[in-house]
């Protein structure tokens, strides 16, 4: 499956400090140690709808995450999937009469241009769940072969208790872990498991759903399998960052992580970093509910996406919050100033305030405080504050290569 075309990252003088995260499975902020090449896995769109804000959140922090590893110093391997199989397409597809393959093509173009349009680096390999199925189908034996794999009728489940450590990525009691798993595609009560918390990782055909042939039989794969297979593919056992919505701590990120540690004997992840939930007229933006703000739409309506942008780092990516017009117009102001500092003669030397931005950044992506870095230089220099005729030249690269915002 293609990626989208990569935005300009300039190189800044100097080198940025090592990036600290916040990892759910600690709770605690701790610094990334990756190598030469920082690995990076965050779970992407299943594509029956448009991009929403909270969609667009989640991947504009991953994307500070990639700015950040690049400004210390470090390349990135980025991989993110696509969910183009999965019951809630299948529903759309019935819902609208139409064939889920193309709701599936034409939702992820729109992704792509919506992800374009925001400036977000594209992963290195960006795959469909349909590609993985033969990977899938590997690995699922090879959990099989290991006793961890058992047939509930003709459906495969992976017995979550084969990772000793299941259930220290979000950290839930048994209570709670069943009452989400049932809420976010689990079947806790299907009779026939061996523990109600155990995952289905091949589902055999339905009647009138799609099916593909392996030697697991005729079927389609589970979710959480799906990107433990393209992970391990293409970013190896361990990885540094698992990333991806609040939500999905539990179950996908839990039991994936089980997964991919019973197939390879290693640590998954060193970090699983969750970004919050968005909000909107009272309620957390889901298709399910319909209460949805898209990108593409603002983006048709004449919104500067880069204004898209700036509302959504005006928040800490690890907070809940509610998307709210007010919210979107004084983005737009604060472009406006930017631009006016960017487009001055002089200004205060940047240097200083790069500095600030940096290790603001550094401490978990403290988005709101950078900005009010950038918001003070730009308020001088728009009053012809300073006298450093370089300063913004390299304001302008510092908002582009650590923000990616284009001024």
């Amino acid at each position: 499956m293609d990626s989208w075309a990569a935005p300009s990252v300039p190189k800044l003088p100097g080198t940025g400090p090592a990036l600290q995260l916040f990892d759910t499975a600690t709770q605690q902020v701790r610094a990334t140690a990756p190598g030469p090449t920082a690995r990076m896995y965050v779970c992407g769109i299943t594509p029956y709808d448009a991009t929403h804000m909270g969609h667009a959140a989640t991947y504009v922090a991953f994307d500070l995450v990639y700015r950040a590893w690049l400004d210390a110093g470090h390349d990135v391997h980025y991989v993110q999937n696509v969910t183009d199989i999965d019951d809630p397409l299948l529903e759309r597809a019935v819902e609208r009469g139409e064939d889920w393959r193309t709701i599936a093509l034409r939702e992820t173009a729109l992704f792509r241009e919506d992800m374009t349009a925001l400036n977000v680096i594209p992963p290195r390999e960006y795959i469909g769940a349909v590609e993985a199925i033969p990977s899938v189908a590997e690995y699922v034996l090879q959990l099989q072969s290991q006793g961890s794999v058992y047939a509930v009728d003709n459906d495969l489940y992976f017995s979550v208790h084969a990772d000793p450590t299941f259930g220290s990525v979000a950290n839930l009691d048994h209570a709670r872990m069943l009452e989400i798993f049932a809420e976010r595609g689990g079947d806790p009560d299907r009779p026939g498991k061996r523990d109600p918390l155990d995952c289905l990782v091949w589902q055999d055909a339905r009647p009138d759903e799609p099916a593909w042939n392996t030697p697991l039989g005729h079927g389609r794969p589970g979710w959480h399998i799906e990107c433990v297979a393209i992970a391990l593919d293409h970013l190896g056992p361990t990885i540094d960052v698992q990333g991806g919505g609040s939500d999905l701590a539990f179950p996908h990120h839990e039991m994936g992580a089980s997964e991919a540690q019973v197939l390879t004997g290693q640590t998954y992840a060193q970090h699983y970093v969750h970004a919050g939930m968005v909000g909107w007229q009272g309620h957390k933006m889901s298709k399910s509910r319909g209460n949805l703000v898209f990108v593409s739409q603002l983006r048709h309506s004449g919104v500067d996406p880069m204004a898209i942008r700036l509302a959504l780092l005006a928040h800490h990516y690890r907070t809940d919050w509610a998307w709210t017009p007010h919210g979107l117009e004084g983005a737009t102001d604060r472009l406006s100033l930017w631009r006016m500092g960017a487009a001055a003669a002089k200004g205060p030397d940047f240097a200083p305030y790069l500095e600030r931005m940096r290790r603001h950044l550094s401490n978990d992506l403290r988005t709101p405080e950078v900005l009010d870095v950038v918001d003070t230089w730009a308020a001088a220099a728009s009053d012809d504050t300073g006298d450093s005729a370089d300063a913004p030249a390299l304001m302008q690269a510092a908002v582009l290569a650590l923000l990616g915002v284009s001024l």
